[in-house]
């Protein structure tokens, strides 16, 4: 019993950090893809740490709901659209956060590609 109480606990552990670490993965990707994207801009550092949650929470959403990856490389054309409209949504749900639709598809390639080259597991 002593044992699966402390396999529980490192694997709650291991969820936070999981979850931390997707979340800072997911704001150093945004603050890139928002450099490199015209159209697309953040204001603040709390603006794109507060984007970086919402976008981690609409893709975690997107993906337990339709089992689709909303990434570029996740599925194809579809999960490229979806990371697009995750991307243009945003805006919605965040404050000093602004995208048009032709730097939320320019931001989807950059993302994909910046997320693709920053090296770990990211899955939760």
């Amino acid at each position: 019993m002593n044992n699966d109480s402390h396999a529980q606990e490192r694997n709650g552990t291991s969820v936070i950090w999981q979850m931390l670490s997707r979340l800072m993965t997911a704001a150093i990707v945004l603050a890139v893809t928002a450099f490199f994207t015209p159209g697309f801009a953040i204001q603040s550092i709390w603006t794109l740490a507060i984007a970086a949650v919402v976008l981690t929470v609409l893709d975690y959403l997107i993906v337990k709901f339709t089992g689709l990856d909303a990434s570029p490389f996740g599925k194809g054309f579809v999960g490229f659209i979806l990371s697009a409209v995750i991307l243009y949504v945003t805006q919605y749900f965040v404050a000093g956060y602004t995208i048009s639709w032709l730097a939320a598809i320019i931001g989807a390639l950059i993302y994909g590609i910046v997320d693709y080259l920053i090296p770990g597991n990211q899955e939760m």
